[in-house]
């Protein structure tokens, strides 16, 4: 096991002491409140760990602190680790950006495309190209998820059983010939629309490298990086290490709700949300990213690679807001951020919700986690809580002006 510690002083760093305090107030007033159980948050600048408050609990019932080393149930967070390991395959010329799916995956061979009405009336046409293995890393190739409730295809989605994007029982491998089996919202490659995606990558990765998903990511990101105890689920001694998974109430407070229970080998291993990590291990992840594919002199991928991964790969410049037509998207936290390969990118500055430096990227969690890189700054962020939102959260805009506030140069 190894632990997230603080490695420089802020002013060292270019940071105010002063204005890090007021974000540790901020959040702490929150957990005063009963928002939230506790949380994590650090900043580092040219990979110095700069600022590490753990305050609150990981688990309220049983009284356990917040600490360094709590493990945390990562979600969405699991998706930019994917898209690396795709992107290990790509660089070894096993798997291209540009191979139609079906290739590797015979299922989606005939995708169809959503026409028009719903139900048993619902029409579709043939897709007029291939869903190809840089749509799902974009989230362009028109799959979707169930929650949504928008859409005709999100219906049969649930339909299907997939609520919470997998059929119940099944493995990675079964689940993704589901998706298959379903109409496409809209003809790959014309728009954005968050969704299953990265499961199918992570079933893309499995087929490619003969390896399963879990043992793949161990092999090939995990172990090189030192990321000790990332994984998909906690071994016996360590669960007492896990936080607990709080949702909201409609009294404006937190109750325990079911998560990634996490203790044994699932036997989905979902690409799309199933990691958990401590603030070590997304320190690493993160770190990897921000020196464009080599830690501590261990490279995993070439620079121009990250740079690609790290870029907007939406067409014409477009951000998540003009390309993701979908309601689902259509809200003021998309303005002036495109997508890249697996993480957003801040392509417009003056319009994003909070402040951001151009070619910022990153991504969040379900259960109100996030990390992102800011190139321009030499800057790595990373929040750690596990509450559930019923709605859009305000923390990240918050947390962003925050440390926003604390860079001095």
């Amino acid at each position: 096991m190894a632990q997230l510690r603080q490695e420089v002083d802020p002013g060292e760093a270019g940071l105010d002491a002063k204005a890090l305090d007021r974000l540790d107030q901020h959040f702490a007033h929150y957990v005063d409140e009963g928002r939230l159980p506790g949380f994590l948050v650090a900043v580092s600048r040219g990979g110095r760990v700069a600022h590490l408050t753990a305050h609150g609990h990981r688990d309220l019932a049983a009284g356990l602190p917040v600490e360094a080393d709590t493990l945390w149930r990562i979600y969405s967070m699991t998706k930019p680790v994917t898209s690396v390991a795709a992107l290990l395959l790509v660089e070894e010329g096993r798997l291209s950006l540009d191979d139609p799916v079906a290739r590797h995956l015979p299922a989606f061979a005939d995708p169809q495309v959503y026409v028009g009405g719903s139900g048993a009336g619902l029409r579709t046409r043939p897709a007029d190209g291939p869903i190809l293995v840089r749509h799902l890393m974009t989230h362009t190739a028109g799959l979707t998820f169930a929650f949504y409730h928008n859409h005709p295809v999100d219906a049969l989605y649930r339909e299907a059983g997939l609520e919470s994007a997998v059929l119940p029982g099944s493995n990675l491998a079964e689940t993704v010939d589901v998706y298959a089996g379903l109409p496409l919202q809209f003809e790959p490659g014309t728009e954005w629309n968050y969704s299953v995606a990265t499961n199918v990558l992570g079933r893309i990765v499995e087929v490619v490298s003969g390896q399963p998903l879990d043992t793949f990511l161990a092999e090939r990101i995990f172990g090189p990086l030192g990321m000790t105890d990332a994984g998909f689920h906690v071994p016996p001694e360590q669960r007492d290490r896990l936080a607990e998974l709080y949702g909201d109430t409609d009294g404006g407070g937190i109750e325990p709700i079911p998560g990634l229970p996490l203790h044994g080998r699932p036997r989905f291993l979902s690409g799309s949300g199933g990691m958990v990590a401590s603030a070590h291990d997304v320190h690493r992840f993160a770190e990897l990213l921000r020196r464009r594919g080599e830690l501590d002199g261990t490279r995993l991928l070439a620079p121009r690679t990250v740079d690609l991964m790290t870029s907007n790969q939406l067409p014409g410049g477009a951000d998540l807001r003009s390309f993701g037509s979908r309601p689902a998207h259509d809200e003021p936290g998309n303005d002036g951020v495109g997508f890249g390969l697996g993480v957003s990118v801040v392509i417009d500055p003056e319009r994003t919700k909070a402040p951001s430096g151009l070619g910022t990227y990153g991504w969040s969690g379900v259960a109100t986690t996030t990390f992102w890189v800011d190139p321009g700054r030499d800057l790595t962020v990373q929040f750690m809580t596990q509450v559930r939102p019923k709605g859009s959260h305000s923390i990240y805009p918050e947390l962003k002006r925050l440390v926003h506030e604390a860079v001095t140069d």
